[in-house]
């Protein structure tokens, strides 16, 4: 048993590299052997269900590595061949086996090749032969290529965005495993690509029309599939393999077909309902005043996507900030602002100091610098924290040196280290009760819906400057299908390829962007 996660956005500005493995980042840091045991006893991550099962099945474990870093830019060459290396040789000298069970994301792209699952699968799959099964547990967001599909056995994907399923996909993948192992079968496999992609924040699984898709998958496996997943594929990956597949397996090809052939049907008929009404930081603090104005309970909560760390962000911009100051906002909390410096100079000032500080800012945008202004420190915190909310799961985090700095009415979360703000803990770990507040601000785009939702008067998705566009339109892509939609009613990629060629060399203009507007409801969109 090992697992090897990373989400890759290839248009980030920083790679995975060994230390990013080694902190972790939200998930498990990098452990080894035996270790692994403990270290997944609470948390919810694939690993912990499918070793919850293999205590149930009475397996004979070999743990071998598990490794998961925030999502970023590449993973280094150094990183992904070491932790390959590691996991392959593992199971080479675990042998005889009688199967593997892999923990995978399933959009990892490395320096040196666009499909780190499906190169990390053949490896494996090279040291234990044609005969011993293979089975994975993978993130919905996998851009999922067909050679992978074609290498592993039988595959299980999560069917929650947040993703309060980690575990519970991992013990259905450990499950199809335990089957294969004890029938000595394997199940036929059909794999389906469909044509658009859907921004982030309404990939969410709490609202429609992703909430009714997911929810079919189940019936698919009642009617005769084994096993059916959707993935939408992680849109900020410039590969050709990025993008929507349906993957379902089943005793015979013909239900397999069945399953795939119409989840991907369903897909196709839902290009019309995805809702993708955003806001500009200012009119979102416009809107949340109109929602508070109405009456109710519960803070609105903003969604900072355009610097979500679990999707390439860098947990640090200050457009959100920048307009919560001059809204005079009250009651209002921003987290997390990823700045070791701040932290560290609040924590020399000590609790209860007012001093001039710099916060923030990402040197990669423009007029992005650092929110210059006189804070309070509020609170201190070594930045030991235990989430507790359904997506992390109890996982322990360490932010590093953190403080509440407040601002006039604004505090703000300021960490040492990265982490998405999907958890109440990681505002009331210094000071802040989110409950209380009228307004928040969350470093997140989807994630932060599980221990967020049940307590928000209303949820907006906001688009302030940050590395990680909210529609996919607006990435510079070279690489893709040309078949591919780049947003549910935008244009296909191979049309805007060929509208950027020069007339006279038929070559590419450098640098094109496309903005695509799918919001048909009058209010500001990015």
């Amino acid at each position: 048993m090992a697992g090897f996660l990373h989400e890759t956005n290839t248009f980030a500005p920083a790679p995975a590299d060994l230390a990013a493995f080694r902190a972790g980042g939200g998930y498990v840091p990098w452990t080894r052997g035996d270790a692994i045991l403990p270290a997944f006893a609470s948390v919810n991550l694939g690993m912990s269900g499918a070793l919850r099962e293999a205590r149930g099945f009475g397996w004979n474990v070999v743990p071998i590595v598990w490794a998961g870093a925030i999502p970023s830019a590449h993973v280094t060459r150094e990183a992904f061949e070491q932790i390959a290396t590691e996991i392959v040789e593992g199971i080479a000298a675990a042998r005889p086996l009688d199967g593997v069970f892999l923990d995978l994301h399933g959009a990892m792209v490395a320096e040196h090749l666009d499909d780190g699952e499906g190169e990390l699968a053949r490896r494996v799959r090279a040291v234990v032969g044609p005969d011993v099964p293979i089975a994975a547990a993978l993130d919905l967001h996998g851009n999922i290529s067909e050679e992978f599909v074609q290498t592993v056995d039988v595959l299980a994907g999560f069917r929650t965005y947040p993703h309060v399923d980690m575990a519970a996909t991992g013990a259905r993948a450990a499950q199809l495993l335990n089957d294969m192992m004890q029938t000595e079968s394997r199940p036929a496999k059909a794999f389906r690509r469909m044509s658009y992609l859907v921004p982030i924040p309404f990939q969410s699984t709490d609202i429609a029309p992703a909430k009714d898709l997911y929810g079919s998958l189940a019936q698919f496996e009642t009617d005769g599939a084994l096993s059916a997943s959707l993935f939408m594929g992680f849109p900020a990956t410039d590969i050709p393999d990025c993008g929507p597949t349906a993957i379902a397996f089943g005793t015979t090809q013909a239900a397999a077909d069945r399953a795939a052939d119409a989840i991907a049907a369903a897909y196709e008929a839902a290009r019309t309902k995805f809702e993708t009404v955003t806001f500009d930081a200012d009119s979102a603090l416009v809107e949340a005043r109109r929602l508070l104005d109405l009456g109710g309970e519960g803070p609105v909560i903003i969604a900072d996507t355009q610097d979500n760390p679990g999707a390439g962000g860098v947990s640090a911009t200050t457009g959100m900030l920048r307009a919560l100051i001059a809204a005079h906002a009250s009651n209002a909390a921003i987290g997390l602002i990823v700045d070791p410096a701040a932290a560290a100079r609040a924590h020399e000032l000590g609790q209860g100091a007012t001093a001039r500080f710099r916060i923030g800012g990402h040197p990669g945008l423009p007029d992005d610098g650092p929110v210059e202004a006189d804070a309070l420190v509020e609170a201190l915190s070594d930045g030991h924290v235990q989430a507790t909310g359904p997506y992390y799961g109890g996982t322990h985090l360490d932010l590093g040196p953190s403080a509440c700095l407040r601002i006039g009415g604004v505090r703000v979360v300021v960490t040492s280290t990265i982490a998405q703000m999907a958890d109440r803990e990681m505002f009331r770990f210094v000071g802040v009760t989110p409950e209380e507040q009228e307004i928040l601000v969350v470093k997140s785009s989807t994630h932060f819906r599980a221990d967020f939702a049940p307590i928000a008067r209303n949820i907006l998705v906001a688009c302030a400057p940050g590395p990680m566009p909210f529609s996919p339109s607006d990435l510079p892509f070279t690489r893709l299908r040309p078949e591919l939609r780049l947003s549910p009613n935008g244009p296909l990629f191979g049309d805007l390829r060929a509208e950027d060629r020069h007339p006279d060399t038929g070559g590419f203009s450098a640098g094109v962007q496309h903005n695509q507007t799918d919001n048909q409801h009058g209010k500001p969109t990015c």
